[in-house]
């Protein structure tokens, strides 16, 4: 059966974090995450927030999730969709669900103006990086991700 996909309301909080949970185990970080029910729910449908999920579904029952947000370009001057994260549960790859999540945020990010759709992946994670080859996504491999975070962020906020 072909995946479904419905963007994602407050009452699927719960399985949204399911999937955030099962996604950090994959990429070995299971210890990090620290988001609850409550901080997504007001993350992705709070006052202000900036972030959207969509659910993929097979036969009623989800089997992966999507969260994205707008950035912007300035060489472009257009905002550009970031795909925070995606991720399909181990029983149900291969069916179709990832691909039909990458091409709706493909489409959203036609429909919506944007000059670019990116995301990051782990360098280890070859089945993810053949299905975004096949897509026809390139890496940038002259680009380096920085981060501060924690205590780190904090202490240089202070300065």
């Amino acid at each position: 059966m072909s995946p479904t996909l419905r963007l994602a309301t407050r009452a699927d909080c719960a399985t949204i974090l399911h999937f955030i949970r099962e996604l950090a185990v994959y990429e070995k970080a299971g210890h990090e995450v620290e988001a609850t029910e409550d901080s997504i729910a007001e993350a992705l449908f709070g006052e202000g927030s900036v972030a959207r999920a969509i659910l993929a579904e097979v036969d009623g029952a989800p089997v992966g999730f999507a969260v994205w947000f707008y950035s912007f370009s300035t060489w472009q001057a257009k905002k550009g969709l970031y795909l925070e994260d995606l991720y399909v549960s181990p029983q149900a790859r291969g069916a179709g669900a990832g691909r039909a999540m990458l091409r709706y945020l493909a489409s959203l990010a036609i429909e919506e103006g944007c000059g670019r759709f990116e995301w990051s992946v782990l360098d280890w994670n070859e089945p993810a990086i053949r299905v975004y080859r096949g897509i026809g996504a390139e890496p940038l491999d002259e680009w380096t991700r920085y981060r501060l975070s924690g205590a780190a962020l904090e202490a240089f906020a202070k300065g």
